[in-house]
């Protein structure tokens, strides 16, 4: 159990890290020339339209602005597919901190910006063979619904 705290600390504190400048190749993001409801609206059917559920989405307004941080808009999407996920940590329970998949999109001026954590960082600490193919997937998919939002057409 300390090995896995350990392994699962380890990949936290990295993925935690990977959202600085200096570590952004970790990063998949999208800067999107629309307002933010549209942006949002685009996004919830971007990854609805892949076959994702969203699960939650989770305002974080409040607390960004205690800390002098202003922002119009600011929200985590939560989504991923039930059984898939059900799945995945019946398997890998020690995935269940970083699941379901999630994109934070916030806006700047007239603008939305998208960011989300590559899902293939998980390989790094979680090198399963059998996990690969899924880490894949949601690569891939993850990295579609962003192109998709690039161009902005929700389409």
């Amino acid at each position: 159990m300390k090995k896995l705290m350990r392994k699962m600390g380890a990949a936290v504190l990295t993925l935690l890290l990977s959202g600085s400048p200096a570590l952004a190749d970790g990063l998949i993001m999208a800067r999107m020339d629309k307002p933010f409801p549209e942006a949002m609206t685009l996004l919830q059917s971007a990854i609805s339209s892949r076959g994702y559920a969203i699960t939650r989405l989770q305002q974080v307004n409040e607390n960004l602005e205690r800390r002098d941080f202003k922002s119009d808009m600011y929200r985590v999407v939560y989504f991923g597919k039930l059984e898939e996920v059900r799945h995945v940590t019946a398997a890998h329970p020690e995935l269940i901190p970083f699941l379901p998949l999630n994109i934070t999109i916030f806006a700047e001026g007239e603008q939305a910006l998208l960011v989300a954590s590559h899902p293939q960082m998980l390989y790094q600490f979680f090198p399963d063979p059998a996990l690969k193919p899924v880490l894949d997937r949601w690569e891939k998919d993850m990295d579609d619904i962003m192109d998709e939002l690039r161009e902005g057409d929700g389409s």
